[in-house]
């Protein structure tokens, strides 16, 4: 591929791209799957290694989705939401070995989770009282959405035993397989349209103007990582045990 034509695809790729996070981060109406983007995503990447000259400053592989929407207010995140990266293959995982290990000086251990597919959120606790509430949103700002996440019964509204006087952490609220089946099921038995999949149902759920009416939907919510710097703990595994107490 010449000049000419890698300016021109990385034009292409970053429109699109950009169009794509709108509808899946902000409208929650992704129109591909996450596979057909994330393989968009990846050859935009290595055209921009390739052509650095071309790459945009706000390219979608610097950026972590979409703006936040207008109707709920705009929260600056303490620590930056950051997405992690994904491989489809046994040898980029292998690669992303080799290269930790480089880094690292002495023994390398991993923690495998589950991935929820949902929405990311970020919960402050201040004196242990759940005090906000905040979507990802770009990565840097996010939606303040603390008085819906209030009706998830799986996310304390107070801390129990030892915690700092400011506790981050953050997590994924999802709908259930078996929730999402039965939310659609009375959707249409009342003639409304049934949402795609279980992200979308989360995401517009969350979205929502009325508290009263999110806490009809089968929310529920899994935490995975905290950015607060805690004492006595140098592992991510570590701060996972912590958290679960």
């Amino acid at each position: 591929m010449n000049k000419e034509n890698a300016k021109k695809r990385i034009e292409e790729l970053t429109e699109k791209l950009r169009e794509h996070n709108y509808k899946y981060y902000v409208l929650s109406a992704p129109e591909i799957s996450d596979y057909e983007f994330d393989i968009m995503l990846k050859e935009l990447e290595q055209l921009e290694e390739t052509y650095p000259e071309f790459k945009y400053p706000d390219s979608p592989t610097q950026r972590v989705g979409g703006e936040p929407t207008k109707e709920f207010k705009t929260v600056t995140h303490k620590y930056p939401m950051l997405s992690l990266g994904n491989s489809y293959s046994e040898e980029e995982i292998k690669e992303f070995d080799a290269r930790v290990r480089k880094l690292v000086n002495g023994e390398v251990e991993y923690t495998c989770e589950h991935k929820y597919d949902g929405v990311a959120i970020g919960l402050t606790y201040i004196n242990g009282r759940l005090t906000a509430a905040v979507t990802r949103g770009d990565g840097v700002q996010g939606d303040d959405v603390t008085n819906n996440v209030k009706t998830i019964k799986s996310i304390p509204l107070r801390l129990r035993g030892d915690y700092p006087e400011e506790l981050e952490v953050r997590g994924e609220i999802f709908m259930s397989i078996t929730g999402f089946r039965e939310l659609n099921r009375e959707r249409e038995e009342i003639g409304e349209t049934a949402f795609a999949n279980p992200r979308n149902s989360a995401s517009g759920t969350l979205k929502m103007q009325d508290p009263a009416e999110v806490a009809k939907r089968p929310l529920d919510c899994f935490i995975y990582a905290t950015p607060t710097e805690l004492k006595n703990v140098s592992t991510h595994y570590e701060s996972l045990k912590y958290l679960r107490t």
